[in-house]
């Protein structure tokens, strides 16, 4: 199905707008990661995690405050969709003493309303480094085996270009992340489902960008004498359809799955939203213009 068949924007030409636009998106991004910094789940802090259900909805500031009174720290206390709450905390005790301090904390301030421990994780710290030390190298691995790939399929220059436009996607979506996770109602901690969100970001803007690129090395051949920008533009014209129904799907499926996944997949529904987005965005005003600007510099002899 095509919806644009006779297009014909100047993109090339508006790239200095992108500039400036995904330079203060960055920066903005860069400002949030060092002043407010990310949320960091208990897979790369370590400690413990707890999910409490009760047949009514609790203050978490006036749990916390009870909880604080019975552990060695002050937890963290949110709520966590209807009638939970999701407490977090660093305590060094047993796991089992821990848990048994919070319960019975709970039943002695609410009995009435039934509180249970549904859900409860442990992480120590040694392990959460070990997690996080691996998520960092699985997304720095990511970006050099796809270069390599661009490397080899098309040339360095659209190899750089992609990795421009997925360090820009991810860098984007963690200030985000940075950001809101003090704002939205839901949950943002980064943690493995979240890695493996933004894997799954690197993998879709990838594949959104080979498909441009690969447009713009077929008219290169058909189209020698013409302009290399005017190619591109060609080639981003022409792979518009595609691009927008196959984000338009893909985000539909992924905001159905916000909607109605429960509080456990809001996270990661929000960071592929984000991903989509930034990422469609990205093929066009980053990976392209990159190559043309490349092409500039150093002619292809």
């Amino acid at each position: 199905m095509r919806i644009f068949e006779d297009l014909n924007i100047g993109f090339t030409g508006l790239r200095k707008k992108g500039y400036i636009i995904s330079g203060t998106l960055l920066l903005l991004s860069f400002v949030s990661l060092f002043t407010i910094g990310l949320e960091l789940g208990i897979d790369f802090k370590g400690g413990r995690e707890y999910v409490v259900e009760t047949t009514e909805n609790l203050e978490p500031t006036t749990v916390r405050d009870q909880l604080t009174a019975v552990l060695s720290d002050a937890p963290e206390v949110k709520a966590y969709g209807q009638n939970n709450l999701l407490i977090r905390t660093s305590d060094a005790g047993e796991a089992e003493v821990v848990r048994a301090a919070i319960i019975t904390e709970l039943e002695n301030q609410y009995a009435e309303l039934n509180p249970t421990i549904v859900k409860g994780d442990n992480v120590g710290p040694r392990f959460a480094r070990d997690l996080a030390r691996g998520a960092i190298y699985s997304v720095l691995g990511s970006l050099l085996v796809i270069f390599v790939y661009i490397l080899i399929r098309f040339e360095w220059r659209y190899g750089v270009g992609a990795v421009v436009a997925l360090f820009h996607d991810v860098t984007i979506t963690l200030g985000v992340f940075a950001a809101l996770h003090t704002v939205l109602p839901f949950s943002l901690q980064i943690d493995q489902a979240i890695i493996a969100a933004f894997l799954t970001i690197v993998g879709y803007s990838l594949n959104d960008t080979v498909v441009i690129f690969d447009r713009i090395r077929e008219y290169t051949t058909l189209f020698k004498t013409q302009p290399f920008e005017e190619t591109v533009d060609r080639s981003i014209n022409r792979t518009m359809s595609r691009t927008i129904v196959t984000s338009g799907t893909t985000l539909l499926v992924v905001l159905v799955l916000f909607i109605f996944g429960g509080e456990v997949l809001k996270g990661f529904a929000f960071a592929l939203i984000l991903g989509i987005l930034i990422g469609t965005y990205s093929s066009i005003f980053v990976a392209s213009p990159v190559v043309v600007e490349l092409r500039r510099r150093f002619p292809v002899r």
